[in-house]
């Protein structure tokens, strides 16, 4: 068997069978198949799953320590579990 075709096989498995995380969007849990995801696509998991105060257009950020860092909407972050997102209109300024 060869690196691809390990590789290719061990991606199906991971589909059939995807690592669930929790991370937490606007202090709301928000549960993923562990991976790689845009921003965009972690404001739509957050709004199908309910998150507070949370719109499409919202400004994504990811906590790293003591400060946030902006993902934006086509950027990819990978995710595990505990990550803390805040999610904040365009126009918030604090």
């Amino acid at each position: 068997m060869t690196v691809a075709d390990q590789s290719l096989r061990n991606s199906a498995d991971a589909q059939k069978n995807p690592h669930i995380v929790t991370i937490t969007v606007n202090g709301s849990p928000v549960s993923l198949p562990q991976g790689k995801y845009t921003g965009l696509q972690i404001k739509e998991a957050a709004i199908a799953q309910g998150a507070d105060d949370i719109g499409i257009d919202f400004v994504l950020s990811v906590q790293h320590g003591n400060h946030y860092e902006v993902v934006g909407d086509t950027d990819t972050i990978e995710i595990h579990p505990n990550l803390d997102f805040l999610a904040v209109t365009g126009d918030d300024n604090s």
